[in-house]
């Protein structure tokens, strides 16, 4: 037994550091929270006494000499313990760190006190910076915008000057899912916009006795601009919107940025090839759309009206003019034009996430079908105004 007693104590090494404890005191200077021991892991402080000498705005001492052990969940509490209580805390007798955590979170922008922070802005100042960065985001949208048409135009010359790096099967694949895929969608929709517009001109026209004229009104119609519209539309909602999304999600994986470090022009091998196929195929679909749309017309008038076959088509050769063909590809191919940018501007432009694929696809057919109403508007005006 002597020699068990003599032997060096290992109690110190085996218990570890000592568990956490909390105690609100007071003395002469008023109330004291003294914390001892290990606080890892611990966020709970016992509530503050309510006594008779805590008055407003007198000081509350945090004494934690005692601590050997923290972490952020107690400054967090201490942070809380100060803010909803409304008095300042003494930390002087904390441990450094702490003192430094509980600093920081004092000096971050949204708990600064001070007159600066305190006094309420204006709403007439806030909402003239709320207009100032709005149209600070459409000037950097716009010249964003810009850069990237100028880099297509760029990557055009180099193609047509035979030294671009644009691959000849990116062009196929292209030139596959723009034109002969989107096939059976404007059918559909060119052949029901055409039969709308010959049923509800035709009722109209009947009114006057005016039958025969329904080849003209569904011919010029459809040829100069309804084929050319719902193709562009058809085109944005389709074709656009995957454009965008292909892009974005190349973006979001970082896959830009590697032909970019390889020294590769994303623009001549990713937008390029897409640009193109819509260029090219844009008049094809557009005739396409054209003769469903008449033919639609020619359904309605011979088999609802009664007009004789032989007559309408005589009447809708009469009525296509060059013009009216020209006019209408014409459109057509900046319309398309128009979503191919739209898209893949949308989608290089993307951020680096799920939702931000989303949005830029989003955004891209919202931005192609305001270019088209845009462009088409603008058009009609100027062949209008030239007498064609």
């Amino acid at each position: 037994m002597n020699e068990l007693s003599e032997l060096p104590s290992t109690t110190a090494f085996e218990t570890g550091p000592a568990p956490a404890q909390a105690q609100w005191d007071s003395d002469a200077q008023g109330q004291i929270l003294r914390l001892a021991g290990d606080w890892r892991g611990r966020a709970s402080l016992p509530a503050p006494p309510q006594l008779a000498d805590t008055t407003a705005g007198s000081h509350w001492r945090i004494d934690g000499s005692a601590i050997s052990h923290f972490d952020s969940q107690l400054a967090a509490a201490l942070w809380a313990l100060g803010k909803h209580s409304g008095r300042p805390l003494d930390t002087s007798q904390l441990p450094a760190g702490l003192r430094g955590i509980l600093a920081l979170a004092a000096s971050s922008p949204g708990n600064r006190g001070g007159a600066a922070s305190a006094a309420p802005r204006s709403r007439r100042s806030r909402w003239l910076t709320q207009i100032g960065l709005n149209w600070l985001a459409r000037l950097t949208r716009t010249k964003t915008t810009l850069g990237f048409v100028g880099e297509v135009l760029q990557a055009l010359l180099r193609t047509l000057r035979g030294g671009s790096a644009m691959r000849g099967e990116d062009l196929a694949l292209q030139l596959h899912a723009t034109g002969p895929a989107s096939l059976p969608i404007v059918s559909l929709v060119s052949f029901l916009v055409g039969l709308i517009i010959a049923y509800m001109g035709a009722a109209q026209l009947q009114r006057l006795g005016a039958e025969a004229f329904m080849a003209d009104l569904v011919t010029i119609g459809v040829v100069r601009e309804i084929a050319a519209l719902m193709t562009g539309i058809i085109l944005s909602g389709r074709v656009g919107a995957a454009f965008a999304a292909q892009l974005g999600s190349m973006q979001a994986n970082e896959e830009v940025d590697a032909l970019r470090a390889m020294g590769l022009n994303p623009v001549e091998h990713l937008v390029l090839p897409r640009v193109l196929a819509m260029a090219l195929m844009a008049p094809l679909l557009t005739t396409y759309a054209a003769v469903v749309g008449m033919g639609a017309g020619l359904l309605v008038a011979v088999g609802i009206y009664q007009v004789e076959m032989l007559d309408y088509l005589y009447r809708s050769s009469q009525a296509l003019t060059l013009a009216h063909a020209g006019i209408g590809l014409l459109k057509g191919t900046v319309y398309a034009i128009l979503v191919a940018l739209a898209g893949c501007r949308q989608g290089l432009n993307a951020g680096r996430s799920a939702q931000a694929v989303g949005d830029a696809t989003t955004a891209a057919v919202v931005q192609a079908i305001v270019w088209i109403v845009v462009a088409a508007s603008a058009l009609t005006i100027m062949f209008q105004r030239l007498g064609w």
